[in-house]
């Protein structure tokens, strides 16, 4: 009898993954440049995985391509307060404005907006039980975070982002 009880936690667990991991890729973005059939996403920048590794490294590669997190604490860009713009780390493309910035107490760098026409957002349903909004660049489709509503006005929502997404530029 304990041996059907673990089968059958098992059985669940890894159904439970497969609905997880199927949720996950049911997601689409939306107001994208381009869509290809059956969901799959065309942006303005295609890279190889190859060449996108080489040109980001392996940290850079595991957040914007791989949609890994960094630590919370461990950017730098959390403590910038400069005037400027935050890029987007793979194609250069401006996605915040530091006037959006705030100090969320997350441990990530937070927004409350993004630039105009900068980002595109998607159910990230990865989470077992759980719907997320992931924050990715419009033009080369690199993740940056997620986005909640928790935030402070004008916009009620906090772009919750990893700092190796984003190049800062200071105002010259």
């Amino acid at each position: 009898m304990k041996n059907q009880n673990i089968l059958t936690r098992r059985a669940f667990l890894r159904n439970s993954l497969g609905m997880a991991a199927f949720g996950a890729g049911a997601g689409l973005l939306t107001n994208s440049v381009v869509h290809a059939t059956e969901g799959n996403e065309v942006f303005e920048i295609v890279k190889t995985e190859a060449e996108w590794k080489a040109q980001l490294g392996n940290a850079r590669f595991a957040i914007l391509r791989k949609e890994d997190t960094e630590r919370p604490g461990s950017s730098e860009l959390n403590n910038e307060k400069r005037e400027g713009i935050f890029h987007c780390a793979g194609c250069d493309l401006p996605v915040y404005s530091s006037e959006a910035k705030y100090e969320s107490g997350t441990g990530w760098p937070s927004f409350y907006e993004s630039l105009p026409d900068a980002i595109r957002t998607r159910e990230d349903r990865r989470l077992i039980f759980s719907v997320r909004t992931e924050v990715h660049c419009r033009r080369c489709g690199g993740h940056f975070g997620h986005v909640f509503d928790d935030g402070p006005q004008p916009t009620g929502k906090r772009h919750c982002l990893n700092g190796l997404s984003l190049i800062f530029k200071p105002k010259a």
